[in-house]
């Protein structure tokens, strides 16, 4: 008898758990780490992404193990919607942990083998969050990859801002999984029965379902990293060693977004037309804020971070528009937004993974991470310049790459709206479209600055002429992520047809033949609207040669050279160039209302005159700030109580007596 396909994903978090103990056993040999077990890990993640694969259009199966409390045993399933999450999982974790054993070093802060150890327990944990089929076995899954990540993210704990970015994730996270647990107790509707099986049984009314959605959302949106619970999300970024950052960017947020749609869609039995709105309205408001915040930043990996807030802000508008497509009966474009909104979740896992590893690829080879003292690497590493050129233009939505697949495909759902009911979405709608397509325009401009300001034009250090390009492990891995960037950007109809299942178990409808085929993407029929990446391929490919052509047969070979103009300025400098702050301060001039400004100006008495800006993030004052005061008040007032004398705790205990008996009475 052949295995299942979920022994077979068992077994895969079985060897990712074994792999990570024997990370234990070798804990300085960063030869054996970086040798053996992480490569032994991609394969495992290869072994899983097929697995995965073969079993999205396949049967559900399932499987209750021996573990847990008395009465509560471990359930587990894989279906359509878990396996295609298992496969982006399987795919990234595999060259992320292929990147990874050129990446680590002896001296990251943490021992290489315990670093290898959390790494693939925080593998394991999301693979069991994916296939978990009864809240236990889910909260437990979930808590185990909280701290896992967390471990991971104070890598380097020694440096107390690396401690307090890990506390400040820890602390959301477990806010977020309070309301995750409070929406699983609410969808079982008094049955007692913590299944998920339990709670698509469960019939619970329009109310108690709103209160089980927005709970969901609050709790998955804080590790997704929705607004205004976003605030980790630029803090464990840059904290975290590369390859956490990309696999927490890449898969962790994904997870959030695979527990929102099988609440949403799989254990909630109605869907009302104004969750579509709420959750659209979040999602575009966080796209907006994470490319605007983007645009100012001038750390990498801060950058990427709040582009990852961007992203996920454009995956939850698309699960917002696929809600009231199904609230208003109608399936096939509730598939067509929901496959946006799923083909989005697998593109940014590509280019994002990408950047992130490329950003690791340069903070090894030059040690800094201001966007201020780079530059000119194209010459250096190029190798990482030109695979990160990949991932620029695929998360800039520039065709024919997979971000402009999925993000032309949601606008599509967008202006190809048909009347609805509700005049108020009828003119919400369009505002949306519009907004979607700022948000992209922005993220382009966002892109053009971290490539730029990176690679191209000249050092803005002296110790960048010492910089050396990556490794064989770690060119091997962004090869493979770009390759993956270009294949889901030129066979998008293939993808579509593959996620069908998907759509078929969620909004009980497939895109069909909407999408079109392997040549011709045409979700509303050719003659509306249409799109041929390989045709947009062939033409840039030919408008290249036929240039290149022209230019060599009637340029005349003579060369005159002259000194550029130098606007003034005969001594021509690296500071010069363009700055990080020179690329973002339009836009911070534009939208600077979401921002908080501090500026410091100079007066004319000033003997050293200083000029300051500074653009925070408004969420901090307006919602964290408080919260912290307030809890430091509570903490004070609590603490009065505790006087360190025996009489006063026994009249404590006392009064509590008479309390309880009075009571009772």
């Amino acid at each position: 008898m052949q295995p299942d396909a979920i022994s077979l994903v068992l077994a895969a978090v079985v060897a990712w758990l074994a792999i990570g103990a024997l990370g234990i056993a070798g804990l300085r040999k960063l030869r054996f780490v970086s040798r053996v077990l992480f490569p032994a890990g991609a394969g495992v993640g290869i072994a899983l992404a097929v697995v995965a694969f073969l079993a999205i259009g396949a049967p559900a199966n399932a499987v209750v193990l021996p573990f847990g409390l008395p009465d509560l045993p471990f359930h587990l399933r894989i279906d359509a919607l878990s396996a295609f999450f298992l496969v982006l999982l399987g795919a990234m974790s595999a060259a992320i942990s292929l990147f990874s054993a050129g990446y680590f070093r002896s001296s990251e802060g943490t021992p290489p083998g315990l670093i290898c150890f959390q790494y693939h327990v925080f593998l394991a944990a999301m693979a069991l969050v994916l296939v978990a089929d009864d809240a236990y076995a889910f909260m437990v899954a979930w808590e185990a990859m909280a701290l896992a990540s967390y471990f991971l993210v104070t890598t380097e704990h020694r440096i107390p801002e690396i401690r307090r970015a890990g506390f400040l994730y820890l602390l959301i996270a477990h806010v977020g999984a309070i309301g995750i647990l409070l929406c699983f107790g609410v969808l079982q509707g008094g049955s007692g029965d913590y299944t998920f099986a339990g709670m698509r049984a469960a019939a619970l009314s329009p109310a108690w379902a709103s209160v089980g959605f927005f709970l969901a959302l609050f709790g998955f949106g804080a590790k997704a990293g929705i607004l205004p619970l976003h605030v980790w999300l630029p803090e464990a970024h840059p904290a975290a060693p590369s390859p956490v950052s990309a696999l927490m960017s890449g898969v962790m947020l994904k997870t959030a977004i695979y527990g929102l749609l099988r609440v949403a869609f799989d254990l909630l039995q109605l869907q009302l037309w104004w969750w579509g709105v709420v959750a659209l309205a979040f999602g575009l408001v966080t796209a907006l804020f994470g490319v605007i915040f983007a645009a100012a930043q001038t750390d990498m990996k801060r950058l990427l971070a709040y582009s990852s807030i961007e992203n996920i802000g454009i995956i939850v508008s698309g699960i917002g528009l696929a809600i009231l497509f199904k609230a208003y009966d109608k399936p096939t474009l509730a598939a067509i937004a929901l496959t946006a909104a799923l083909y989005h979740a697998l593109n940014h896992a590509f280019f994002k993974s990408l950047l992130f590893l490329a950003t690791g690829a340069v903070l090894h080879a030059t040690h800094e991470r201001s966007l201020g003292k780079l530059g000119g690497l194209i010459h250096r590493m190029p190798w990482v310049a030109w695979l990160a050129l990949v991932g620029t233009l695929a998360i800039a939505g520039l065709p024919p790459l997979n971000g402009f697949v999925s993000e032309w495909l949601l606008l599509q759902a967008f202006l190809f709206t048909p009347t609805l009911p509700q005049s108020f979405v009828n003119m919400l709608v369009p505002i949306a479209a519009a907004a979607l397509v700022l948000a992209a325009a922005l993220a382009a401009y966002v892109m053009v600055k971290f490539y730029g300001v990176i690679f191209l034009g000249r050092p803005r250090e002296a110790n960048l002429a010492y910089a050396k390009d990556a490794g064989k492990h770690e060119r091997l891995a962004l090869s493979l992520l770009a390759a993956g960037c270009v294949l889901l950007g030129i066979f998008p109809g293939v993808v579509i047809h593959a996620l069908d299942p998907v759509n078929v178990l969620l909004v009980g409808s497939p895109v069909g033949e909407a999408a079109g085929n392997w040549l011709m993407l045409a979700p509303f029929g050719e003659d509306r609207s249409s799109y041929s990446p390989l045709i947009v391929l062939v033409v840039i490919v030919a408008v290249v040669l036929v240039t290149m052509q022209v230019v060599h047969r009637y340029y005349h070979g003579r060369v005159r050279r002259a000194d550029p103009w130098d606007c003034g300025y005969p001594l021509q400098t690296p500071r010069m160039q363009d700055t990080a702050e020179g690329f973002g301060q339009p836009v911070r001039q534009v939208f600077e209302p979401f921002f908080r400004i501090e500026r410091e100006l100079p007066t004319p008495f000033d003997a050293t005159p200083r000029y300051r800006v500074d653009a925070s993030d408004p969420w901090w004052h307006w919602i964290y700030v408080p919260v912290a005061r307030a809890a430091e008040l509570a903490a004070r007032f609590v603490g009065l109580i505790q006087q360190g004398r025996i009489s006063v705790y026994l009249t404590y205990s006392f009064v509590t007596l008479l309390a309880l008996l009075f009571l009772v009475r």
